[in-house]
């Protein structure tokens, strides 16, 4: 049955009043965040966008005239769903734009840092400018009173504001120095550091703050003097007002300054850079600093241009003194021949301006790190004056450039430090290395890349977790520390080829790190007290690792074998007298009596264990059943002597010869004595013949198979194990003892 409209939206109205008074309240809303909204998007020709974008749009009316005019539930779900809809597309919308924005603003943002880096620079570059136009000027201002006196009158007493005439500024100079010495003597421990000269004057000085470089904390108060060539730098006295103490001195030919930018509350400061060192220094307002970094970068200018113009006039030819004329006829032969060197004597050009520019050039490069940069202009300073005279000039170039070359060289002995992260491996050195070996000093190089290596092999060690198993670790280190030194030699041939006396340094470093690795290696193989079997297979794993290296031809062999022979001794013989007591124990506790396994299996297991020993005619001594005709004494010695033989053999190295085979002869010594013995004092003939069958496999079968296995292992046959086996009694005893000898 079909009600009618007004019928069914009065009807929905009522059966769903709580939904509607939810639309109607947080329609109000939604229209007002949608008429926002999509006054950003594209905007839609629909008739409900426009009737929900209206400015007089009532929500609850809106809902209210909805209800009555819907035909039930569906009509009111799929119409929220087209508002939903509106509602999502505004929302994207939205977002769209605001990202936009965002984008935008993020480009503006960037393009204003730019320019305002720009600008700074440009500042930067225009005070500079103005600072040398002004210096030119001062300089041929004084260069035309120098040259016309008289010119310079007439324009000091045209316009008072010029610069002074050579008298006044002589006078001028003559009180600065008088000013520098009387605040020199207000400075303890300067004068010895900072020698009286004439043409050294006071330019500026004042009050300043010291900040730490890396946390910017506070540090102390100083005071600055700045003269024409250099800046000394004081801390204040605490208990004499006025009173400092030498701090430091810095020339001007190797000083930066660089502008700091203010970030509040650390402002008005900036830094002077003193390769290695920089440091950091905050002026009482803005203004005293602008003062500081116009002052000091103006008279490094006049530094720089004074030191030019000298260098120009000393390289400028000097007529030669004319001679008194001489009455004797014989010299004007001598005259002639000493004319001629001097006709040929070179003049050197230092006004070349790379050449001039050289001692800031090589500070940008050590600077900058560019190291293969600052060593390409020595070698083409060296070329240049290769065959020049060595004229006062030249050395003077000499001299700066000397010092240039101590900071390099100081720059790249602290990159080969240990100090430096030894991440990169051997590689990460060779910048440093090749650049000290072009300076010259390839035993400096030699000797700090294998402190580094050292060094770096150390903390690899260190770096090892002691964790699980003894042979894992021994794996894991054998691993690191061969594979270091394996590294190390092939950097160290690709570095030092053509330096054939840096080799034997290379060798004494290997044995010293073979030790480094001997040392750890034993601490936790052989002082921790491990098996001898366990010990075998950690000295095994040791030397296939020390092989590698025979891929570079470097064979450190017999080292580790020198180095271990202490400690693989004390593990044999500790090993021997262990199985001394064990068999002396079993020997107190001997019944002679036939061995019976119970089971098959066991019998079989006995079997295998005495085939691997190398005995292959054991079953000639087994009897019926699960029984074996020899004495369980006689078999455990057996099984432990040979397994001692296979694990000291793997040990074995030709140092080690004679205590493996004494203790080998200890060890026989014991059971063949104690059968010996018990062939004497038995007195049952069952058992007597019992005996001689545990003796006869003894001499017949166990020791023929410890002297060959001896004698495989090692390479030659040992006399002593034969005249062991040969002799019927090792040992002659009283017939009428009837105590053991052992």
């Amino acid at each position: 049955m079909r009600v009618g409209r007004g019928g069914g939206g009065a009807g929905a109205a009522a059966a769903f009043p709580a939904a509607a008074e939810r639309t109607a309240v947080g329609g109000a809303g939604r229209g007002a965040l949608m008429a926002m909204a999509l006054s950003l998007g594209e905007g839609g020709g629909s008739r409900l966008r426009r009737q929900l974008e209206s400015g007089g749009f009532a929500a609850a009316e809106y809902v209210k005239q909805l209800s009555q005019q819907s035909d039930g539930d569906r009509d009111l779900q799929e119409h929220r769903q087209r508002i939903q809809a509106l509602s999502e597309e505004t929302a994207q919308s939205l977002k769209r734009n605001v990202y936009q924005n965002y984008r935008q603003f993020i480009e503006t943002a960037r393009e204003i840092s730019y320019l305002e880096s720009e600008m700074y620079q440009l500042s930067h570059i225009l005070t500079e400018q103005k600072g040398i136009m002004e210096a030119v000027t001062q300089a041929l201002l004084l260069q035309a009173d120098r040259d016309d006196p008289a010119l310079g009158a007439r324009r000091a007493a045209a316009d008072p504001f010029l610069p002074l005439s050579a008298k006044e500024a002589a006078a001028s100079e003559e009180g600065r120095q008088r000013t520098l010495t009387t605040l020199l003597e207000k400075v303890e421990g300067c004068r010895d550091l900072l020698p009286e000269s004439p043409g050294k004057y006071l330019v500026y000085n004042g009050d300043l703050v010291e900040y730490d470089a890396d946390h910017m904390a506070q540090i102390q108060r100083v005071h600055a003097f700045l003269m024409n060539d250099c800046l000394l730098v004081a801390t204040a006295l605490p208990n004499r007002r006025g009173a400092y103490r030498y701090d430091a001195l810095y020339p001007l030919d190797g000083l930066a300054v660089v502008n700091v930018k203010d970030n509040p509350p650390m402002k008005d400061m900036f830094k002077l850079l003193m390769f290695p060192e920089s440091r950091i220094f905050q002026a009482e307002n803005a203004k005293i600093k602008k003062e500081w970094l116009e002052v000091l970068e103006e008279t490094k200018r006049n530094r720089a241009l004074s030191e030019k113009r000298r260098l120009e006039q000393e390289a400028l030819p000097r007529p030669a003194p004319t001679p008194p004329e001489s009455t004797n006829p014989f010299e004007e032969d001598e005259d002639e021949e000493e004319e001629e060197p001097s006709a040929e004597e070179e003049v050197v050009d230092l006004s070349l301006e790379w050449i001039q520019e050289l001692p800031e050039d090589l500070d940008v490069c050590i600077a900058q790190r560019d190291f293969e940069g600052a060593v390409d202009l020595l070698d083409k300073l060296n070329e240049y004056l290769g065959d020049k005279p060595a004229s006062q000039p030249v050395k003077e170039l000499r001299a700066k450039v000397d010092e240039r070359v101590r900071q390099l060289t100081d720059v790249l002995v602290f990159e080969l430090s240990p100090d430096r992260s030894l991440r990169g491996g051997p590689r990460a050195t060779r910048r440093a290395v090749a650049q000290l070996i072009r300076l010259g000093q390839s035993t400096k190089a030699c000797e700090l890349f294998l402190k580094n290596r050292a060094a770096a092999v150390q903390t690899a060690i260190r770096q090892l977790r002691i964790e699980g198993a003894t042979l894992l670790y021994i794996h894991k280190l054998c691993h690191v520390f061969f594979t270091s030194l394996l590294e190390t030699a092939r950097e160290f041939e690709t570095d030092f080829a053509g330096n054939n006396g840096c080799y034997s340094a290379f060798v004494v470093w290997a044995r010293s790190s073979m030790k480094m690795f001997v040392d750890a290696f034993s601490k936790q193989v052989f002082d921790s007290k491990e098996s001898l079997s366990t010990a075998a297979e950690c000295v095994k794993v040791a030397k296939e690792h020390c092989k590698q290296l025979s891929e570079i031809g470097l064979d450190l062999t017999f080292i580790i074998h020198a180095l271990l022979v202490k400690d693989i001794k004390g593990a044999l013989q500790s090993y021997k007298d262990i199985i001394i007591e064990a068999t002396k124990h079993r020997n107190s506790e001997e019944m002679w009596r036939k061995m019976n396994l119970m089971t098959p299996e066991a019998l079989g297991k006995l079997r295998e264990e005495m085939k691997s020993c190398g005995v292959g005619n054991f079953d000639q001594y087994t009897g019926d059943d699960c029984w074996v005709n020899l004495s369980y004494t006689v078999v455990a010695f057996t099984k432990q002597t040979m397994a001692f033989l296979e694990e000291a053999l793997k040990l074995y190295f030709p140092e080690l010869h004679m205590v493996l085979l004494e203790s080998l002869v200890e060890i026989i010594l014991v059971a063949v004595q104690h059968v010996d013995y018990s062939l004497r004092c038995e007195q049952d003939p069952e058992k007597k013949a019992f005996i001689r069958q545990n003796a006869s496999f003894l001499y017949e079968t166990v020791l023929p198979v410890v002297e060959k296995r001896f004698e495989e292992g090692v390479g030659k046959p040992a006399k002593q194990l034969q005249d062991l086996r040969n002799a019927s009694r090792l040992m002659r005893v009283n017939p009428e003892s009837t105590t053991s000898v052992v």
